[in-house]
């Protein structure tokens, strides 16, 4: 059976027609973009009430007024992951850590600037919470240590499943109980809402770089969280003083790449699972990190996913220049393949002890794999293991 998804039609369904539900209305098939800055406010007194409102981080009708406040290309891609992800609402950001500092500091807004945080997260991520640049205050624990870290201020409770980059898996569930009071905020990066949907699982609310899987052709950079109504407000209310917002292009990509998303991410998961069991019979690959080769995990992920890590007997860094097809690259989620080094690029900036202590040691590699055919990137990775 399909996978359900929102108004009990097909993840595949709604990933097609999420957010397109004006343009009948419209008299149009594709959605337009809209790349209006300004829009006519004839009337100042009515417009007043609006702009208080749009300020207090809610979404009046009527004339957008600017599109720092209002774009309608956002706002469809916006409505559309609050469908795929199952939530009351998404909120669209410049970037994933755009998205995370709103939601960072929304937290220290309302009086809750207590984060529980569980390594490894994405580097750029840890990075932020490890430097306390949005006054935010940090512990640092293991899954089964969440319960007792947090305190009456805690605003958020933050995994990344499966993490960045060692894909290792936090059951949700579990942690959701944990949390008690506390927003559980999950980095959906990895997993994407067609193999994981965190708030069906109990979590607050999901977050993701849209860079990734979601634009899907390494041409668009952004960020989304979806989360309840009641969060978005405040996050709006961030985006709107900040002005870190999503521009309407990049959303119009963004929505545009959602009708192929499970498409691609399932065969993308299909390739990676393949690859992952030959790299997991070589013997010049110490070890290999993949959900779909775990036997006792959680059950809150579809598949393997498309992403794997893995540790080589030798130098890594000699294998990531040895490439032909694949290019050497950080982000992750596109149409082709790129690995990297995440102890030299992505986890740089993560302290060094940090890094050993949740596994990004030197051995390691992160691969993001494409829709290439699996015996033309094993047949790369063979010769670019040799180079170790």
């Amino acid at each position: 059976m399909p996978t359900l998804c929102g108004m009990n039609r097909a993840f595949t369904t709604e990933a097609v027609h999420a957010g397109r539900q004006d343009l009948a209305d419209l008299g149009v098939h594709a959605p337009p973009l809209d790349l209006s800055t300004t829009y006519p406010a004839p009337d100042s007194h009515a417009e007043a009430e609006r702009i208080a409102q749009f300020a207090a981080g809610e979404q009046p009708a009527g004339s957008a007024l600017y599109s720092r406040l209002h774009n309608p290309t956002v706002a469809r891609f916006e409505s559309a992951m609050a469908t795929l992800e199952q939530a009351d609402a998404a909120v669209g950001f410049a970037s994933g850590m755009a998205a995370l500092t709103a939601c960072l500091q929304a937290s220290v807004i309302a009086g809750k600037p207590h984060v529980v945080a569980i390594r490894p997260l994405y580097g750029g991520s840890d990075h932020l919470l490890a430097t306390g640049l949005l006054g935010t205050d940090v512990s640092w624990v293991q899954p089964d240590q969440v319960a007792g870290a947090i305190r009456p201020d805690t605003g958020l409770v933050i995994v990344e499943t499966p993490a960045n980059p060692t894909l290792s898996e936090v059951d949700l569930a579990t942690l959701a109980q944990a949390c008690g009071s506390a927003r559980l905020l999950v980095d959906n990066t990895f997993a994407t809402p067609v193999t994981q949907q965190p708030l069906v699982h109990g979590a607050s609310i999901a977050l993701h770089s849209a860079t990734k899987f979601l634009g899907g052709h390494g041409d668009v950079m952004g960020g989304v969280v979806a989360c309840d109504e009641e969060f978005a407000k405040l996050l709006r209310q961030v985006r709107i003083a900040t002005g870190g917002v999503l521009d309407p292009f990049s959303a119009y990509l963004l929505h545009r790449g959602l009708p192929t998303l499970p498409v691609r991410v399932r065969e993308q998961s299909r390739t990676a699972a393949m690859l992952a069991e030959l790299l997991a019979d070589d013997d010049r690959v110490s070890a290999v990190y993949y959900p779909g080769l775990v036997e006792d995990r959680p059950t809150q992920m579809d598949s393997g996913g498309a992403m794997i890590a893995f540790e080589v007997d030798g130098d890594a860094t000699k294998v990531v220049s040895a490439v032909r097809l694949m290019t050497p690259a950080v982000s992750l989620g596109s149409v082709d393949t790129l690995i990297q080094h995440p102890a030299s690029l992505t986890h740089r900036i993560v302290a060094e002890d940090a890094r050993a202590d949740c596994g990004v040691g030197e051995t390691l590699l992160r691969l993001s794999v494409g829709l290439e055919a699996a015996v033309d990137l094993w047949a790369d990775l063979d010769q670019a293991l040799d180079a170790r």
